[in-house]
């Protein structure tokens, strides 16, 4: 029975983090190759380093919903190209929940971008659990270890797991814990519904850059929520404390030996503009609460997928998600024009690096990357092109009138 009770919190737990950090995948995409140099007047400018248009990545679950759903978009530097995976892991396994991973690269391979799962780490202070989780296997989302916070985690873990990267700058970032914070708070009341006595949450975030031994420099960030339950021991009268330790945004940048300033424009512009499906979301998120519900209530060790009242759950919260869905522009989405609250996880990541300005176009107004002082849209919602250079001016460079320069607005 205790172990039931247990497994259960720890589920309950690991579902809750798993809906904290921005989660996405993405479909395998071809992409063309950027044009190498364009000329106005004689003058000379190469892509990628007198500017650098990006496009709109789509990005699409493909096994939650009865056809694929559009769950992210974001902005990608032209002729990148990006592949990964939006994971539904059925109720009752260690990894229940939806996960995701993510990599996208130049086409010169020269610059990437890795967004990792988000891993889940369990501990007990129950001496017969102990033993019996430290002989069992584990898996690759959850690993029962004692909780770490992101600045060792990153030192001692990550570090090893990513090629021994060597630090050269690390900053904590207030920013990203303050609103994990926020978002364990909302998760509070239905732990302790779970069982859990008390619950007390602990959350920590850095940015950190890197440098490979083969001399490749790197932007790598990461947040890491760790949840502290009490949990009654009903064979002895105790109570043993479970620790839940998550960790999310564990996000790689990589590129070029002395190309920090040019990666750290990119990286800004590419995280600031993740954008959610507020439908998709919306899904997945009464989907998952409905079974955390459910589990708690038939006080059962494991419910499989195709248990007949969560596939229902699911059908319910799918359907009503799809017809929403019809009804989306497939055009420029309001949703892109603005920020949700689960996307602003990345945007305060990227705040350390690079603030970010608010622009607007015919379509409306869009948050960018601060880390460019020229931004051009075709008012279309399609793509953007952003530049430091003065000089610069796509309708002409490009010969395309239907670039237009944005202006900064409050």
């Amino acid at each position: 029975m205790k172990k039931s009770i247990i497994r259960g919190t720890m589920i309950a737990s690991f579902g809750l983090l798993n809906l904290l950090a921005f989660q996405f995948a993405a479909c395998q995409q071809k992409g063309k190759k950027p044009m190498e140099a364009a000329k106005k007047n004689g003058a000379v400018f190469i892509a990628g380093k007198d500017y650098v248009e990006y496009q709109w990545a789509r990005l699409w679950d493909k096994q939650g919903f009865e056809r694929p759903v559009e769950a992210f978009s974001m902005l990608l530097p032209k002729g990148w190209t990006h592949q990964g995976e939006i994971m539904w892991n059925a109720p009752g396994t260690d990894c229940a929940g939806t996960n995701s991973w993510f990599k996208a690269q130049s086409a010169d391979e020269k610059y990437s971008l890795t967004i990792l799962p988000n891993a889940l780490w369990t501990w007990t202070t129950n001496q017969q659990l102990q033993q019996f989780n430290q002989n069992a296997p584990s898996s690759p989302c959850k690993q029962f270890r004692q909780p770490m916070d992101a600045e060792p985690y990153l030192r001692q873990v990550l570090a090893a797991e990513l090629g021994d990267f060597r630090i050269i700058e690390l900053t904590p970032n207030k920013q990203v814990a303050e609103l994990l914070s926020q978002r364990n708070e909302e998760g509070r009341q239905e732990l302790m519904s779970y069982g859990a006595a008390q619950v007390k949450f602990h959350q920590t975030a850095v940015t950190a850059t890197v440098k490979w031994p083969d001399g490749q420099e790197g932007i790598v960030l990461c947040g890491v929520s760790i949840v502290e339950s009490i949990i009654p021991n009903v064979y002895n009268g105790t109570y043993d404390t479970q620790y839940t330790t998550g960790f999310v945004n564990r996000t790689i940048f990589r590129y070029p030996a002395g190309q920090t300033a040019a990666a750290k424009n990119q990286l800004s512009a590419v995280l600031t503009s993740i954008r959610t499906n507020p439908v998709w979301k919306s899904a997945l998120d009464k989907y998952w609460k409905d079974v955390r519900r459910q589990r708690q209530v038939e006080h059962v060790g494991r419910i499989t997928l195709m248990d007949q009242q969560t596939a229902q759950m699911g059908r319910d919260a799918i359907a009503k998600g799809n017809q929403n869905l019809n009804r989306m522009d497939n055009n420029m989405r309001d949703w892109e024009a603005r920020q949700g609250s689960q996307d602003k996880m990345q945007a305060n990541f990227i705040k350390t690096i690079r603030e970010v300005e608010n622009y607007r176009d015919e379509t409306g107004k869009i948050e960018l990357s601060s880390g460019y002082n020229h931004a051009w849209s075709r008012s279309d919602g399609s793509s953007f092109i952003m530049s430091d250079n003065p000089n610069f001016d796509p309708s002409a460079v490009l010969q395309d009138q239907r670039w237009k320069e944005m202006k900064k607005v409050d």
